[in-house]
């Protein structure tokens, strides 16, 4: 298939989920035959963070404004057998209602962030990338969650047809490495800064800092306030490129996954860090949310913990017991959530339309 994406961004992972995520898929499907041609708009906050700069899986067409690529936009669209447009895409609407006219093949909507979508719409009424309309005009809505987001996505904005693509792991990029002593951790926590994540960043990670000062806890991410509860053993680097996460991930003894409370809300949300770190290996820590073990098993591949008490106890696990809750998770990770199954996943979705 030709395969014509609006997206939110593929050449910078600052700040975001959608970039790891698209790269991981877009390699797949070119690998399975499909054309890729990715349009991004050229945001300052991006260009100055950019991780990818070579991109051979596809075309990437970085553009100032919507005007000066519209006439490309439109030729891209009529010659597509998909155009997919995606949550918190800059130009998602002007993008939709030129679909509408120039569009031959099928028009997916993407949401990578369907709870918090669900969540604005029900509060406001209004979301940015989300037309006047809904999404009635499209053929195919695929959403980044399952639980209650596809039902909602159906009753609240219309949509027709609703399917699941969740988030996977390339394990060409994801896997074991060597610890590294910059990144060295008996706990870590990767992910950009969320004012909605913060209470259980406390929780499960800051207070058990606290109460273990002898052990080295280790943030990575973007767009900390100065005023974020530090610890002397609380260490920080800021925002990595997907290169270096193997090494962030393989040189913690466990790591933390905190979902958002509109996705946790929902349910059947695992994030795309949960992936990464399983295939690197790295036994994992995360609060709980409905439909967990439907991607890892609790107590086996996974560890779930609900209160400070339950992550100091998991860091006194002994070796042995780290290691083959790592390995499990791994194991589980390349035989089920890989980016190879998401783009067979969703050739089998566009299949069955």
């Amino acid at each position: 298939m030709r395969i014509t994406v609006f997206g939110l961004t593929l050449s910078s992972s600052w700040g975001n989920g959608h970039a790891t995520l698209w790269r991981g898929l877009c390699r797949a499907l070119a690998k399975r035959g499909h054309q890729i041609l990715f349009f991004e708009r050229n945001v300052p906050y991006y260009a100055q963070n950019r991780d990818l700069t070579r991109w051979t899986d596809g075309e990437l067409i970085l553009y100032e404004d919507w005007t000066q690529i519209k006439e490309r936009a439109r030729a891209a669209m009529a010659q597509a057998d998909a155009v997919i447009i995606t949550s918190f895409c800059p130009d998602a609407l002007p993008a939709n209602d030129l679909s509408v006219e120039a569009a031959k093949g099928l028009k997916v909507f993407y949401d990578l962030d369907a709870p918090i979508t669900l969540t604005e719409y029900q509060q406001t009424g209004n979301v940015a990338y989300i037309p006047e309309n809904g999404l009635r005009r499209f053929d195919l809505v695929l959403s980044f969650t399952g639980g209650s987001a596809p039902l909602l996505l159906k009753r609240l904005l219309g949509a027709r047809e609703v399917a699941t693509l969740y988030g996977h792991v390339d394990p060409e990029v994801h896997r074991p490495s060597e610890r590294s002593e910059t990144y060295a951790a008996s706990l870590s926590y990767l992910g950009t800064f969320a004012s909605d994540r913060q209470t259980a960043l406390e929780h499960l990670f800051v207070e058990p800092a606290c109460a273990l000062p002898f052990k080295r806890f280790l943030i990575g991410g973007a767009l900390y306030p100065k005023d974020f509860p530090w610890a002397p053993n609380i260490h920080f680097v800021r925002h990595l490129p997907p290169s270096e996460h193997p090494r962030f991930f393989s040189s913690s003894d466990l790591t933390l996954n905190i979902t958002r409370p509109s996705m946790a809300e929902m349910g059947f949300c695992p994030s795309g860090r949960l992936f990464e770190a399983a295939a690197c290996q790295t036994p994992i820590l995360s609060d709980h949310w409905s439909g967990i073990e439907e991607f890892f098993q609790p107590d086996e591949e996974i560890l779930v913990v609900k209160q400070r008490v339950d992550v100091v106890n998991a860091l006194f696990l002994d070796a042995d017991a780290l290691n083959g809750l790592g390995a499990a998770g791994r194991r589980r990770a390349l035989a089920q959530h890989t980016s190879e199954h998401r783009a067979h996943e969703f050739e089998e979705i566009i299949k069955h339309l």
